[in-house]
């Protein structure tokens, strides 16, 4: 996912959810997001490069039927093919946007686990925002040619998710979205298996599907977001001064943080990497 906006396949594009206690739960990720110097995300939710990456809604009767979860929102082929496709699964289609002519333009489904996502259209080229002089993001914009961050910036930096029968949910997702899978090798103890890099239609990875065993035992069987900060020990102090928790820590040898996840103070899971 080295790309803020890539039109492909089974490309991540953006993440939003629908929240009780929006001023509250407003304030948690302003804090929680905008650590460093400077900081990779705006009061207003957008990114160091203004852009609108994920997206905190508030629950009205609307959005009732939806998850509190982070909902990616994934491109793929044909809109409409994928929901039917989903719900044959055994997955559930929880809305679907249809224009006056009867044509999908969105919708957001659940798989068999219970972890919600959307899908879109791919994106065309000439829809993706342009980015500003590589170089700049550090001054509040800027981005390398093609959308690949020149200096840290505000993005979903990598989707997984972990549940029992990750085979059978690889199989879901690429039937569903359209990805193609890579094995990574993982081990339990003495026993060795795969996890699953999930690539896009560019041959690129876009997610990951994991099992509930090992490394990944105690994380929930929703879609977790990682999303960068600046300041990551900064981020985790305030995740619990604004009435969140620290799930889970990972440090590297030296004791610098590789990732963290984190549950926000509705019970919402993200996931926290530096920037």
């Amino acid at each position: 996912m080295n790309e803020l906006f890539a039109p492909r396949i089974g490309g991540v594009v953006s993440a939003d959810i629908a929240v009780p206690e929006h001023e509250r739960e407003l304030r948690f990720y302003s804090q929680v997001l905008r650590t460093g110097d400077p900081p990779l995300w705006r009061e207003d939710g957008t990114n160091n490069l203004g852009l609108p990456i994920i997206g905190l809604g508030q629950r009205t009767p609307e959005f009732a039927n939806l998850p509190l979860q982070w909902m990616p929102h994934i491109q793929v082929a044909d809109v409409g093919a994928s929901a039917r496709r989903a719900v044959e699964l055994g997955g559930r289609e929880i809305m679907h946007q249809k224009d006056e002519n009867g044509n999908s333009q969105w919708a957001v489904l659940m798989d068999p686990n219970g972890a919600a996502f959307g899908i879109i259209p791919v994106i065309p080229q000439e829809a993706i925002p342009p980015v500003p002089p590589e170089g700049e993001a550090a001054s509040g914009g800027g981005a390398a040619p093609g959308g690949a961050a020149a200096d840290p910036v505000g993005r979903i930096a990598w989707l997984d998710l972990t549940v029992p029968d990750a085979a059978a949910t690889r199989d879901f997702y690429q039937q569903v979205i359209g990805w193609s899978v890579q094995e990574v090798p993982m081990e339990d103890g003495d026993e060795r298996y795969a996890d699953y890099a999930m690539l896009g239609g560019d041959g690129n990875a876009a997610a990951g599907i994991c099992h509930a065993r090992g490394v990944n035992a105690d994380l929930p069987p929703v879609w977790l977001l990682y999303l960068t900060v600046g300041d990551i020990a900064e981020s985790l102090r305030r995740v619990e001064a604004e009435g969140g928790k620290v799930i889970k820590e990972v440090r590297d040898k030296e004791g610098a943080h590789v990732y963290a996840v984190i549950q926000d103070p509705v019970g919402v899971y993200v996931g926290l990497v530096p920037g």
